[in-house]
């Protein structure tokens, strides 16, 4: 009889803590909220994945703002949100996750963010879904063949930031991410000798500034020559002509 009454004891104090759990926040009307997140590495232009570091869903930080009503809560990660089992008050919240420093600019430098806005309702456990996106704006700078085969002496390319960055892009290959605002390119080449022998003249070669670069977006900028009666320098951005320039009349001679 006491095996039996002991066994019957233990499985109502499980019961009993079973409905403790299911109810918690009832009486303050909440809700408990857990969330989770995926990492898009897609950009605008051109819907493609770009190669670069991810970090782990877990690791994002977190911070909670609340909507039409004073709330703000910040975790150092996804995970110990989620360990945490909060319960909020029902109402309607903003949730942001972030990783990495959209300032710290380079190569394989990409930042993420995402943000999702959800409602707590009582008695309802509420799972957030959020896509984290990547934050940089991304540039990267091409030359055809025919710009080498008519600056047969070489060039120099940079990019610099609105940060003051400099980057040398005079033979990139991969994407450099920077702070989203505005980039500018500029460099030199040698242009050919003529036929008179002489030694190829270094000139500079007309700025491409753009000034609104935006997040999740590549930029590809290629630089190419052409020839319509006379050599032709042309900008393009993402394959959409920005600027065509007469070799022989305009670019400058002796740049430095």
């Amino acid at each position: 009889m006491r095996k039996f009454f002991t066994i019957a004891s233990l499985v109502a104090l499980t019961l009993s803590a079973c409905s403790k759990e299911s109810t918690q926040g009832s009486e303050k009307g909440e809700g408990q909220v857990s969330i989770s997140c995926v990492v898009a590495t897609d950009v605008d232009e051109t819907r493609a994945n770009v190669d670069c570091t991810t970090p782990a869903v877990e690791d994002f930080s977190l911070k909670i703002e609340g909507v039409g009503h004073t709330y703000a809560e910040e975790y150092a990660t996804v995970a110990e949100f989620n360990d945490a089992e909060v319960y909020m008050k029902s109402a309607s919240y903003k949730a942001t996750v972030k990783s990495g420093d959209v300032n710290s600019e380079g190569y394989d430098k990409a930042a993420f963010e995402g943000s999702a806005e959800f409602v707590v309702e009582p008695r309802k456990h509420t799972n957030v879904e959020i896509t984290a996106t990547i934050a940089n704006a991304l540039v990267k700078v091409e030359v055809t063949d025919q710009f080498n085969a008519y600056f047969v002496g070489g060039h120099e390319l940079k990019v610099v930031t609105a940060a003051g960055n400099e980057f040398d892009v005079t033979a990139q290959t991969e994407p450099l991410f920077i702070a989203p605002g505005a980039f500018t390119i500029s460099g030199t080449a040698v242009k050919q000798p003529n036929q008179s022998g002489a030694d190829g003249t270094v000139v500079a070669l007309p700025e491409y500034k753009n000034t609104d670069a935006k997040a999740q977006t590549l930029y590809t900028v290629k630089l190419d020559v052409v020839n319509a009666g006379s050599a032709q320098l042309t900008i393009t951005l993402n394959e959409e002509l920005v600027e065509s320039i007469d070799i022989e009349q305009e670019l400058n001679d002796n740049a430095k």
